[in-house]
């Protein structure tokens, strides 16, 4: 009586499946659901004929691109994706360098395997960063993930990276390029600009302060004689040795002390940013970085492109692309994100 046998077998193998989809599609679709991910490996790419040869010390190579980005099992999967967007976009994928900026506190060793296992060729190095000095200097925002202390590793990168990098372009996880990020690298800096960044001098500035800012004489004062503009922080290019000389780590972390004893704005990391250096950064023009696409920070909703080209979208907001389309509920431009998701899927079939 063989059929009843192969009857229950196959009985049996539907009821796990059923129950590993079942519990795959259980779990929440969140972007904190991310330590037990794997990842497919990326193609190699190489380097066109016209490349400059790097000398010898590579990680502070001045011939090569330096990308700074942090890194955590949050964002892991969006982290991801952006490194695939920069090597698959760039003439010379081979002369790009990673710094990568992790919590202190987090499992390196999972995340340099991550990272390994998917860009077997990818030249990197981890730079951890301890959070606890900053820890007691961040205050509430309107929307909890702005308040990780790691949204505030940037603040610290002139001391965080070699005292041999000169320059370095910082990206945000939750962002792919569509263009050679040499072009960004190379935006010039001028005779005094610590940095450069797309600038949006449309929005309305005032609102990124409180009352109390704009009514105390001596704080309203800050932006006299400069042109302050907002600039998103998840896409810049800097001169760590200008950043240095400047001791602008000190210059923010003073503005962050003032924070906690008066209340003068709302929104995380990005206003000491703007008190420091809006009206003094060097221009980048919009179409390195199409922000907003996450929506806004309170639910997330669809945005659309702004009007012009694009070189890199950027999914600053709420809404970050994986959690909505592993919610079946993508927006139309999470699509454009999708193509660079190296996440391994259960069940995928290899071609």
């Amino acid at each position: 009586m063989p059929e009843p046998h192969g009857h229950l077998h196959r009985h049996h193998l539907l009821l796990l499946l059923f129950l590993l989809i079942t519990a795959t599609n259980s779990a929440p679709a969140s972007a904190t659901t991310t330590n037990y991910q794997r990842f497919k490996e990326a193609p190699q790419f190489y380097n066109s004929l016209a490349c400059p040869s790097l000398d010898t010390n590579e990680m502070c190579s001045h011939q090569a691109v330096h990308v700074a980005m942090t890194l955590d099992a949050a964002y892991l999967r969006g982290s991801m994706a952006a490194i695939l967007s920069v090597l698959q976009h760039s003439s010379c994928p081979q002369n790009i360098r990673f710094h990568f900026i992790p919590s202190a506190t987090a499992n390196h060793h999972h995340l340099r395997l991550a990272i390994s296992r998917s860009f077997p060729s990818l030249k990197f190095q981890i730079y951890p960063y301890d959070s606890s000095k900053v820890s007691g200097l961040i205050s509430t925002s309107i929307r909890s993930a702005l308040d990780c202390p790691l949204n505030y590793a940037r603040n610290y990168l002139a001391n965080l990276l070699p005292p041999c990098l000169s320059r370095v372009v910082y990206l945000d996880s939750d962002l792919v390029l569509v263009d050679d990020i040499a072009k960004l690298a190379a935006t010039p800096l001028g005779d005094r600009s610590v940095l450069a960044a797309p600038e949006y001098c449309n929005a309305n500035f005032t609102s990124y302060f409180t009352p109390t800012f704009w009514s105390n004489p001596t704080l309203s004062l800050t932006f006299a004689g400069r042109k302050a503009c907002y600039f998103n922080t998840g896409v810049m290019v800097i001169d760590l040795q200008r950043w240095r000389q400047g001791d602008y780590t000190t210059k923010i972390i003073e503005w962050m002390e003032l924070q906690k004893r008066m209340r003068i704005y709302e929104l995380g990391s990005l206003p000491p940013f703007l008190l420091v250096f809006a009206g003094n950064i060097a221009p980048v023009d919009h179409r390195w970085n199409q922000h907003g696409l996450g929506g806004d920070n309170y639910r997330g909703l669809c945005r659309n492109l702004h009007p012009g080209p694009v070189s890199l979208l950027h999914w600053s907001g709420k809404g970050k692309p994986w959690v909505r389309l592993d919610a079946n509920r993508p927006c139309p431009l999470d699509a454009l994100w999708a193509p660079y998701d190296l996440l391994q899927t259960p069940f995928a079939l290899e071609s």
